[in-house]
């Protein structure tokens, strides 16, 4: 199997929890195309991570160079053209559920720094500066917040809201009776948005939730709401969300993902001009939290999905009926 933008520490844990498997693992840390697509010559699998581009174009090529299997080391698949690997008898396999805590965990670490201005108090401290002006936080206690997409993800973090003091409303098409148990309330998006302080994003991308933060949905919002997504950047139209930033409407933004995120995350760009304007332009604004990707990244998370992966990937070739199969 092939492994498409590996980096140092996918080496690491697909290696060592291979060991007792006995496939034979290559790495590249070069991001699957159409173009790129002729490295996986001779390979029966390939191994994509969510930046790699496995269009229509990419699975025509990987099917003529004899590739049988796309294993996906992550939970979503909206890059990848099932409709076209499906036609082409591509068993397509996904990890479902790696660390959903991690995200969670990382989500309400957001939270938390852009209430408390964290990422702006650090950088003060560090310069000698040791005013507290401009770094008063509201509190998450008695804060009304909203989670959008209740999977595994979305549970954990209405969970760790309602521990922290949230008044926690939800909208998912299918409500999870455990968090009705726990006191969170499903409502429609709009009454979401409308009453929420905070808004959390940790729903899938599908043609439904594609820009499902619009311009019209920031005009619901109520003034100063804070909005932080985890899912997948495309869930907002950043354009729309940057207006709101600018008059006040969101009073705070945090971002682990961006929609135009393939030629920047994942790779260090610290001696490069950032060409993307947008993603510059969020860099400017003093209340919005970036991170790069990140939420997946813990020590667990990478177990699980070298381990999930291999796993499915010994079903596929035992011709087992694999449960992570699309």
């Amino acid at each position: 199997m092939l492994l498409f933008s590996s980096k140092r520490y996918d080496r690491a844990s697909f290696d060592e929890c291979n060991r007792l498997r006995g496939h034979h693992l290559e790495h590249l840390d070069v991001r699957l195309d159409a173009r790129t697509a002729e490295l996986a010559a001779g390979c029966d699998a390939v191994c994509v991570f969510v930046n790699d581009d496995v269009d229509a174009a990419t699975v025509k090529r990987l099917d003529e160079l004899g590739v049988r299997v796309i294993a996906l080391r992550c939970a979503g698949f909206n890059n990848v053209d099932l409709t076209a690997a499906t036609a082409a008898s591509i068993a397509v396999v996904r990890v479902p559920a790696y660390s959903p805590t991690a995200v969670a965990e990382h989500t309400l670490a957001l939270i938390l720094g852009l209430d408390r201005h964290i990422h702006r108090a650090y950088q003060r401290v560090r310069e000698g500066n040791f005013a507290l002006d401009g770094l008063l936080g509201k509190g998450l206690h008695g804060a009304t917040a909203g989670v959008v997409g209740t999977g595994r993800i979305g549970q954990h973090v209405a969970r760790l809201l309602v521990a922290f003091g949230c008044d926690v409303v939800a909208r998912d098409p299918v409500a999870d009776p455990a968090l009705v148990d726990a006191g969170v309330s499903y409502v429609t998006l709009p009454e979401l948005l409308e009453r929420c302080d905070i808004v959390s994003l940790t729903c899938p991308l599908t043609d439904e939730t594609f820009h499902l933060v619009d311009g019209a949905a920031v005009a619901m919002m109520k003034p100063g709401v804070m909005l932080v997504n985890t899912g997948r950047g495309a869930l907002i139209d950043t354009a729309a969300v940057i207006g709101g930033l600018k008059s006040g409407r969101i009073g705070s933004l945090a971002l682990d993902v961006y929609e135009e995120e393939r030629p920047l995350f994942f790779e260090d760009r610290s001696t490069e001009v950032i060409a993307d304007d947008v993603f510059a332009r969020l860099l400017t604004f003093p209340n919005v939290l970036l991170t790069a990707h990140q939420g997946f990244f813990t020590i667990p998370a990478l177990r699980a999905i070298a381990e999930v992966t291999l796993t499915n990937l010994d079903d596929i070739e035992a011709g087992r009926t694999c449960p992570n199969r699309l």
